[in-house]
């Protein structure tokens, strides 16, 4: 997709998707066979739940054949949510992954799985998980020194919450 392209898909998008209280957060074209696929990735601080994500596929749908964005040609549109190991790029990214695992790829070579516990203007303040019994330890990691950061799933983490209201 050229730039001009998705340059003006957004243009045109966006405004809808804010307008629903979600974030725009990547468009996509693909060709597949004869077809093209539009993928469109939305987000919220709160999450979309799928009713937002009917809502918003049935507005953009209707602009995009009303303005005829895509052209002539067959496409299919398909909304979703980026999903639970989203790279981490925008300040928001930060913020939404407060209380989750990531994997950071710093500048200074290496990399560091830490929990991001707050998020301001230049980075984050993250617990690195102890190792063979140790206990956690804190670290500062300014958003300067971050090339890549991604969340990591986590299939056995104990929510503390609940554990502090038994």
């Amino acid at each position: 997709m050229s730039t001009t392209q998705s340059e003006r898909l957004r243009e045109l998008l966006e405004p809808l998707v804010t307008s629903q209280g979600l974030d725009l957060e990547e468009i996509e074209v693909d060709s597949v066979g004869r077809k093209r696929v539009l993928r469109v990735v939305v987000d919220s601080d709160t999450g979309a739940d799928l009713d937002q994500i009917a809502d918003v596929s049935r507005t953009l749908s209707a602009k995009l054949d009303e303005t005829n964005a895509m052209g002539e040609g067959e496409y299919t549109l398909e909304v979703g949510t980026p999903g639970a190991e989203r790279p981490l790029t925008e300040h928001r990214h930060y913020v939404r992954a407060t209380d989750r695992l990531v994997k950071f790829q710093l500048s200074e070579g290496g990399e560091l799985v830490a929990r991001i516990l707050t998020v301001d203007d230049e980075g984050v303040d993250t617990e690195v998980p102890g190792v063979k019994g140790r206990k956690a330890t804190a670290r500062r990691i300014a958003f300067d020194d971050i090339v890549r950061a991604r969340v990591q799933v986590e299939f056995s983490r104990k929510d503390n919450k609940k554990e502090e209201e038994a």
